[in-house]
């Protein structure tokens, strides 16, 4: 029996080294992805590779207000690459959000050559962001414009009265909270929605007359709302040259002579630490240490779900979107 607690003792003591071994080796493992997550970021990776190469900035998805992508437009301002490639795929989006983007890359624009690569749609919001390139290329078959503004809103008024159910509501003056979507809309709050959306889109038309040197006959062709190939967009003015990124290094090369030997590499939107993803990796490779490989595995599929993108746009839009069948 003595013999057998002596055997027992030392495999729990054996046990009890190695937990604290795997628990050593997974520390080391969190330093050094969080060190790579660090030079993964806009800062930390500029001041390695700012000077010896050409950033690439994605703008992908649905645009809207985003203080991030701000700070990490004015990160890349102030760092050392000397020049910026912005990919655009992107329907539009909120006007006050695809104005932000605007003015930040303008602001870039002030201090960097920058040139937007169309891939596959920069329309509306997207187009105003792209608006303000030094040159915008796209491939042939991209589509661009889509040049307008909408205000949309749902009305459940005869569902309501289907359902046998009505809204009352007290309030201040005809116009306030209107349109509500639980009454039908009146003349009144109609007119005021169409004064919006005419301020607006005076506003989208300037942009494009002013930073595409339009003339007006050109400008009534592209502004009713369409979008248009990259070839239709070369003979409008809308974009500048059909190509790729290839291209859009080529013409940096040659007009604002970037060395041709510098890569293209990514800056990501994200300010330092933002993107936590490398941390709940760390946590993930510890738990699989310590021997809990169960709660690794729901820790690194808990993203999944987070990683849809759930805009809520609110207020006026900039958006193209393809019309439904009836």
């Amino acid at each position: 029996m003595p013999i057998e607690s002596e055997v027992i003792v030392d495999r729990r003591r054996i046990r009890r080294k190695l937990t604290f071994w795997r628990v050593i080796a997974a520390l080391g493992v969190i330093v050094a992805i969080v060190a790579v997550g660090a030079l993964a970021t806009p800062s930390g990776r500029d001041a390695l590779t700012g000077s010896r190469s050409i950033a690439r900035v994605k703008i992908d998805g649905l645009i809207r207000s985003d203080a991030s992508r701000v700070e990490a437009l004015e990160k890349l301002e102030k760092s050392t690459h000397p020049a910026v490639i912005v990919h655009i795929n992107s329907p539009g989006g909120t006007t006050a959000g695809s104005e932000q983007l605007y003015d930040s890359l303008m602001r870039l624009k002030a201090k960097k050559p920058l040139v937007v690569v169309v891939e596959g749609l920069a329309a509306s919001g997207g187009y105003i962001a792209a608006l303000a390139s030094d040159r915008i290329v796209a491939q042939q078959t991209a589509l661009v414009g889509s040049i307008g503004v909408l205000f949309q809103y749902p009305n459940f008024t005869d569902l309501m009265k289907t359902v046998g159910v009505k809204v009352e509501e007290v309030k201040s003056s005809p116009l306030k909270a209107a349109p509500n979507g639980f009454e039908p809309t009146s003349p009144e709050a109609r007119a005021a929605l169409d004064a919006l959306v005419k301020d607006s889109y005076a506003w989208f038309r300037g942009l494009v007359k002013d930073r595409r040197n339009m003339d007006d006959a050109t400008l009534q062709t592209v502004a009713d709302g369409r979008v248009f190939t990259g070839r239709q967009a070369l003979g409008l003015k809308l974009i500048d040259q059909l190509g790729d990124e290839k291209t859009a290094v080529a013409w940096l090369v040659s007009e604002k002579k970037i060395d041709k030997e510098f890569p293209v590499k990514d800056y990501k939107l994200t300010p330092r630490f933002g993107d936590m993803t490398f941390l709940r990796t760390a946590a993930a490779v510890t738990l699989d240490a310590v021997g809990l490989p169960a709660f690794a595995r729901q820790l690194e599929h808990s993203g999944v779900a987070q990683a849809v993108d759930r805009f809520a746009l609110d207020g006026m839009l900039a958006l193209w979107q393809p019309a439904s069948g009836n």
